[in-house]
C-alpha cells in the first residue's frame, strides 16, 4: 500500500471547537486509489485527538478522488465530522481530552463575558461602562488561564489536575464536573501574576486593538498569540 497523502480541505466548527479537515488518499493492494477525511482539533497535538471517516472514496486515479472530495459542500463535511465524533464516543467511550475540554470551556465563558471576539466596542466606543470593563477584565483573566493550560503538555496537565483535586479525577459524566473544574481554574488563576483591575484598565484602554487581536488569535484561530 502506498504511503498516505494528506491535503488540507479547510476548517469546520463542531462541539465548540475548530477542526482542521484533511483529505487522505492512498493506493491500496487492489491498485485502486482510496480516500477518507480526517479531522483534527486546532489545539490537538496528538494522534489520539484525531478522528476520521471510513474509506469513502475508491477510484482509478487520485485526481478523481480529489475532484469528488472538493465538490462536497460544507454541510456534508460537517455531517461527516459529527458522525466521526459520535462513532468514536459510542465505540470507544472516550471522554473529551482533559486539556482540550478545559480550553473549550474557558473559551466559551470568556466569550460570554466579553460579548464576542473581537468586539467593536473595544476600539470604537470612547467610554466603556465600568460594568463592561469589569466583564472584559474577567474575560482577560480566563484567557490567561486558558493560555497557561495550552502551554502544558496534555499528560502533565492531567497529573496536575489530579494533584489540585487531592487525588480525585474529573468524571465527565459526574454531577460534580463543573465544581471540580472551577476548583482547578481558581487554583491556577490564583497563582498567575495577573495585574489588578485598576492597572489592567489603564493598559486596556491604551491598547484596545492589541487585546482584541490577542483574544481573536487565542480562541478563533486556535493558536497561541
Amino acid at each position: 500500500m502506498d504511503r498516505l497523502r494528506r491535503r488540507s480541505v479547510g476548517f469546520l466548527h463542531a462541539a465548540g471547537e475548530t477542526w482542521a479537515c484533511f483529505l487522505v488518499t492512498f493506493r491500496g493492494l487492489d491498485h485502486q486509489w482510496h480516500g477518507y477525511f480526517s479531522f483534527r482539533p486546532k489545539d490537538g497535538g496528538q494522534d489520539a485527538d484525531e478522528v476520521r471517516t471510513a474509506d469513502i472514496f475508491r477510484e482509478d486515479s487520485e485526481s478523481a478522488i480529489d475532484q469528488k472530495a472538493r465538490g462536497l459542500g460544507r454541510p456534508l463535511l460537517s455531517g461527516l465530522l459529527a458522525s466521526a465524533l459520535h462513532g468514536r464516543q459510542q465505540l470507544q467511550g472516550e471522554p473529551p481530552h482533559l486539556r482540550r475540554w478545559f480550553r473549550t470551556m474557558l473559551a466559551q465563558n470568556s466569550r460570554e463575558l466579553a460579548g464576542g471576539w473581537p468586539h467593536e466596542e473595544w476600539e470604537t466606543k470612547a467610554d466603556l461602562e465600568l460594568g463592561k470593563l469589569r466583564s472584559l477584565y474577567a474575560s482577560y483573566r480566563l484567557d490567561q488561564v486558558c493560555h497557561f493550560i495550552a502551554l502544558v503538555q496534555p499528560e502533565d496537565f492531567e497529573g496536575c489536575v489530579t494533584n489540585i483535586l487531592n487525588g480525585a479525577s474529573i468524571d465527565f459524566g459526574g454531577k460534580d464536573l463543573l465544581q471540580f473544574a472551577m476548583m482547578v481554574v481558581e487554583f491556577i488563576e490564583s497563582r498567575l501574576p495577573l495585574p489588578p483591575f485598576e492597572i489592567w484598565v489603564q493598559d486596556f484602554l491604551a491598547h484596545r486593538r492589541d487585546y482584541a487581536l490577542y483574544a481573536h488569535t487565542l480562541h478563533r484561530e486556535g493558536r497561541l498569540p
